[in-house]
């Protein structure tokens, strides 16, 4: 199939997908799943005998509703949860916490910060220099994202109840000076099976799974691979060792950490990568990886 067509397929599932959104509310949670997930992936979802890894966060979205994992995914009340495990030295610094923007004193900030809403993913503004930061477009951008209903968009039901508020956080750079690579650990029954790193964001992103010999894995989700090699962080072996402790006691969560000068922070717990909505290329990665994802009616 050439490109065209295949940009031209993936437009048209966006705008389908986005279509659907709107009449959301008035689906439940396992049609409105199906039907995304049809739009997405382009085939059926199959809930009696899911296979592969996106259809198995699905069943997880469905029918894994353990309540502690509102406050896992909570962008602020997670590190209280995440300290008690790892400690308070793995927890980047909190400036703030404010109900809306209004509420935020910008002269209690310092020089550089990082915002960003408690409940969702995306709505992020990044103050580099004070003097410099345009207030009013981060006004505008987090105040809309204050707005949006996570919970609504892929019906990942964790967000449904998170109070959906601004966290102010220490700004942080790695090695490079110049960003902050993720370090993003699929954990299994609290077992870290691979992981990918995120470099390059926001601009030219790049993913790169890897196993846990640090072997790159030959496959492509959601962004290409990096076009240079990425070097094994010096904390690999310790981010390790937390992403285990984090996980333990559930069937899926991905641990994600920041290296930083070989001092490693905790970024956030997500339960569904992608909300199981995005590819694998190839596709028998999404079914090897789902041989990993052992459901708790299929545990031995």
């Amino acid at each position: 199939m050439s490109k065209f067509f295949v940009k031209a397929e993936k437009a048209a599932r966006y705008y389908l997908g986005r279509g659907f959104r709107l009449v959301s509310p008035l689906i439940s949670d396992e049609k409105y799943i199906k039907m995304m997930y049809r739009i997405a992936m382009g085939k059926k979802l199959d809930l009696d005998n899911p296979k592969t890894y996106n259809e198995k966060l699905q069943w997880l979205k469905l029918y894994d509703r353990n309540p502690l994992y509102t406050q896992m995914v909570d962008k602020y009340a997670a590190k209280e949860y995440v300290a008690k495990i790892i400690g308070e030295e793995h927890i980047i610094p909190t400036l703030g916490i404010y109900d809306s923007y209004d509420d935020i004193n910008f002269d209690d900030l310092p020089d550089k910060f990082v915002l960003k809403c408690t409940h969702n993913s995306g709505f992020v503004s990044i103050c580099k220099d004070k003097s410099t930061f345009d207030i009013e477009k981060s006004r505008k951008k987090l105040t809309k994202g204050q707005k949006q209903d996570y919970y609504r968009l892929n019906r990942e039901w964790p967000y449904k109840n998170v109070p959906r508020r601004i966290i102010a956080e220490q700004f942080m750079v790695d090695e490079s000076g110049t960003e902050l690579k993720d370090y993003k650990f699929f954990c299994f029954n609290g077992e870290p099976k691979m992981l990918f790193i995120a470099t390059d964001r926001p601009y030219d992103t790049r993913f790169d799974f890897f196993d846990m010999d640090f072997n790159h894995l030959p496959f492509v989700n959601g962004h290409p691979n990096a076009s240079k090699p990425i070097v094994k962080p010096k904390g690999f072996d310790e981010m390790v060792g937390l992403s285990k402790k984090l996980s333990k006691g559930f069937p899926h969560v991905r641990v994600d950490l920041y290296d930083i000068n070989g001092k490693i922070y905790f970024g956030e717990l997500t339960f569904y990568h992608y909300s199981g909505f995005v590819k694998f290329e190839p596709e028998e990665w999404d079914y090897r990886i789902g041989d990993m994802l052992k459901l708790p009616e299929m545990q031995q």
